[in-house]
């Protein structure tokens, strides 16, 4: 008893020492003794905006500093200092120096007070998001870690995202004013200066069924939200003009940049990308580019214009041209863009440009494949199903390939489409303003904030387990049911507004999809191999009845699912993060432009083979001759078969990468610019990738589940894919599957420089045969390696089979 006693006393004293670390400001009064209100205005309203949507309590402002014992949260610049005693300024002066928006958050325990100093109004902005990010905030009570002592200033000067009021986005443009104004304000919470919008002509449709006003409208009021914020607005303004060197056209075009430009209230820059949309010669494009600065001084006499060179079939030309222009240094010019589809690794453009051209980061944190940044050896159960643009949350990606190329940019505003992306915004904004930041920090902050101090460890680790449920072959992530069962035990215990809480919700979706995603995968897995044996087992007397029940068991994924409380849950969810944020997660129901976060259409879709197989199945049951069906029924079992003495590879598959060359980790190059990655698409004509292979029937041509998954290089970067251990005697042949989500032009050469096949065009037909040289493997060894045409998106490859003749 007395050793129990001893026990629980010592955890006592244990809680209130862990108390006694905590100062409690629920009784403050906020203390600013700047005179021009306007720096602090909007600061303070957000601080006593948030804190009383939390927990219930007003601060009150006072123009005097508090008397002894009064809890007091001070707030001032630099400058400001003399109001505050002497022990305060000595408390501040302890930290670092600070420099353009950095603040210093102190606690000055024996006081009562948190100081927020900052170095200029947006750095008490900043300072108000960090106090927030670490108070406690519940009901009637506010708690603040005493060890909170904090100078920071942010490492780049860009820090932002992209916010398009368009239809392209899976949310945004359902967005209220009123929920445009809180999302730019908790970007602001994590350090970001930067809103990029979008004009209403675009390459996108000029409205949808869920804008709530018409898009220049809302473009007016995101700067102006901006604006009163104290952040910088962009624009992204491709070029969408049929031709910009006729007298007529470009009058035209100058005219909707005045009553663009000029429904603005702030713009600090442009952003013109090279291409994709709007791709123009440089020569034509730099032209125009000065008449556009024109019309834009007109309203916005600072602004500056940015451009990327990002073009989808770019030439030594184009961009020897292009670098010519950037390095002129025209008066309106900001500086280059590094985005999506930039055939040049950033460190190349830094030495390409002069020193004093900035270079700002476009980095897309919204995709999953077919990006400049997609999820690395991703699975393609999971391409097929959560696709290009789902819920996302790759924390540690995102510093990984942040921290990989920031060095050589001046910040960035990232490419987003909508919600999905919503922790990868955080954490970004946190990288650029210090790329140290762990990235668990960032998290519990994101927690504590979002969902209140009781979830922000159970929260900011579910995070981090739904990121790593998207790592590895889906078929041996058991992992996957454990993050669902921290979100259910989360769920079950949270009260009313958690379980209404978009960004819960978010997390609660993909657990849930996650874990019947992999579910259903075993089954149908194993559907596939009992499917298979029925065919194994056709002989002349029973080949009707064998194909009868390989097609039944077949269908049983359709018939008899698994699992069905799972999959409503997920369509329950979407139901209702549409009513909250407008995100729009199916086609027909939401409203969702199809490929663009509408990943719930795809929950059904088939993980195993059974669209080829039934398809082929039918094409055999056509034939009249039983030995006919029967040599078509080896075909079909046998089909990767590469005979004795053979090799086969899927190179979509793990298994089979071992042979890809390559000499630099994705650490290095998560971009791919100088390394291979995995590829997602078939590309075969009538062939509209997954889309076309619903679990309700099946449209066009019904390829092998494999030719959806590929190895790919970007660009005029060779494939190269090795062979060892063969036999320096033997004479062989390659039959290669080429599919992928671009059809281009490729030519075949080994690593002595025999060539296999000349330049082919890639896309009517999947299977070519040819002869390797007998001398290419003469030595038991061999490299085979693809270039693409000039100007072409790069090599990629599905499967090999390197026969013995």
């Amino acid at each position: 008893m007395t050793k129990l006693y001893l026990a629980v006393c010592f955890l006592f004293i244990c809680s209130l020492s862990s108390y006694a670390t905590k100062l409690d400001l629920s009784s403050a009064q906020i203390f600013c003794p700047i005179r021009d209100k306007e720096i602090t205005k909007r600061s303070i309203e957000i601080l006593q905006q948030e804190v009383k949507k939390r927990s219930n309590l007003n601060l009150s402002v006072t123009s005097t500093l508090p008397s002894q014992g009064q809890v007091c949260i001070g707030i001032a610049l630099e400058s400001d200092l003399s109001a505050f005693p002497e022990i305060y300024k000595a408390a501040v002066r302890q930290l670092p120096t600070i420099s353009a928006e950095g603040f210093k958050l102190v606690v000055i325990k024996d006081k009562k007070t948190v100081l927020i100093i900052g170095k200029d109004a947006r750095g008490i902005l900043y300072g108000v998001g960090r106090l927030l990010r670490k108070l406690e905030m519940t009901p009637q009570q506010l708690l603040l870690p005493t060890e909170v002592s904090i100078a920071t200033s942010p490492r780049y000067s860009i820090r932002g995202h992209q916010l398009g009021y368009r239809p392209k986005t899976n949310a945004y443009d359902a967005f209220t004013v009123a929920q445009f104004d809180q999302y730019i304000r908790e970007l602001a919470l994590f350090g970001a200066n930067s809103i990029e919008i979008v004009p209403p002509r675009s390459d996108d449709d000029p409205t949808s069924r869920h804008m709530v006003m018409p898009s220049l409208q809302m473009v007016s009021e995101q700067a102006r939200i901006c604006k009163e914020y104290g952040l910088d607005v962009w624009m992204w303004y491709p070029n969408m003009g049929l031709n910009y060197t006729h007298p007529d056209s470009i009058q035209k075009e100058l005219q909707e940049r005045h009553e663009v430009f000029g429904a603005v209230s702030r713009l600090d820059h442009v952003f013109v990308p090279g291409g994709d949309p709007g791709e123009l010669e440089p020569d034509v494009l730099f032209a125009w580019l000065t008449k556009v600065a024109a019309v834009l001084h007109k309203y916005h006499p600072k602004a500056k214009i940015w451009v990327s060179p990002q073009v989808f079939r770019p030439t030594q030309k184009w961009f020897d041209a292009f670098f010519g222009h950037v390095n002129k240094s025209y008066p309106w010019f900001g500086g280059v863009v590094f985005g999506p589809w930039v055939k040049i690794p950033v460190h190349e453009i830094r030495r390409l440009v002069k020193p004093s051209i900035p270079i700002r980061h476009y980095p897309d944190i919204t995709h999953n494949y077919t990006a400049q940044y997609p999820i690395p050896h991703w699975d393609l159960a999971y391409s097929m199903t959560l696709g290009r643009e789902s819920i996302n949350p790759r924390p540690h990606d995102e510093k990984i390939i942040h921290n990989a190329l920031d060095q050589y940019g001046n910040g960035s505003i990232s490419y987003s489409e909508g919600t999905n992306d919503d922790v990868n915004k955080f954490v970004w904004s946190d990288q650029d303003w210090n790329p140290n930041t762990p990235v668990i920090e960032t998290l519990r902050d994101y927690a504590r904030l979002f969902f209140g101090p009781n979830y922000q460890e159970s929260v900011a680790q579910g995070l981090v387990a739904l990121e790593n449920n998207l790592k590895g072959p889906l078929v041996t992530n058991d992992g996957i049911y454990r993050t669902l069962t921290q979100w259910q035990t989360m769920e079950k215990s949270a009260p009313l507004s958690l379980l209404q809480n978009p960004r819960f919700q978010m997390g609660q979706i993909r657990a849930y999809y996650d874990a019947y995603t992999r579910r259903r995968l075993l089954y149908e897995n194993e559907l596939e191999q009992q499917a298979r044996d029925a065919l194994r087992n056709a002989s002349a007397t029973n080949i009707s009845a064998s194909l009868q029940e390989a097609k039944s068991i077949l269908q049983k994924a359709r018939n008899s699912p698994i699992w069905p409380d799972y999959r409503q849950k997920c369509f329950d969810l979407a139901d209702s993060l549409f009513k909250s944020i407008g995100a729009q997660l199916t086609v027909e129901k939401h409203g969702a432009v199809s490929g663009r976060g509408n990943f719930i259409d795809n929950i059904d879709i088939p993980l195993n083979d059974s669209p080829w197989l039934l398809d082929q199945i039918a094409h055999l049951e056509k034939l009249k001759s039983p030995s006919e069906q029967l040599q078509k029924i080896q075909e079909i079992l046998h089909r990767t078969d590469p005979g004795v003495g053979g090799f086969y590879d899927h190179f979509g598959s793990p298994e089979s990468w071992h042979r890809v060359v390559s000499d630099v980790s994705w650490e290095k190059d998560p971009g791919s610019l100088l390394s291979p990655r995995v590829s997602f698409g078939v590309g075969l004509a009538g062939e509209e990738w997954v889309d076309e292979i619903k679990a309700t029937g099946f449209k066009g041509q019904v390829t092998p589940r494999v030719w959806m998954k590929q190895v790919k290089t970007l660009y005029n970067l060779p494939l190269k894919i090795a062979y060892d251990e063969l036999d320096p005697r033997a004479s062989y042949k390659i039959k290669i599957s080429y599919t992928g989500r671009f059809q281009s032009r490729m030519k075949l050469t080994t690593d002595d420089g025999s060539v296999v096949h000349d330049f082919l065009q890639t896309g009517e037909q999947p299977i070519f045969e040819f002869e390797v040289p007998q001398k290419a493997t003469a030595d038991g060894k061999v490299t085979f390696v693809w270039n693409c045409g000039e100007g072409e998106r790069g090599s990629q490859v599905t499967e090999i089979w390197l026969m013995k003749k």
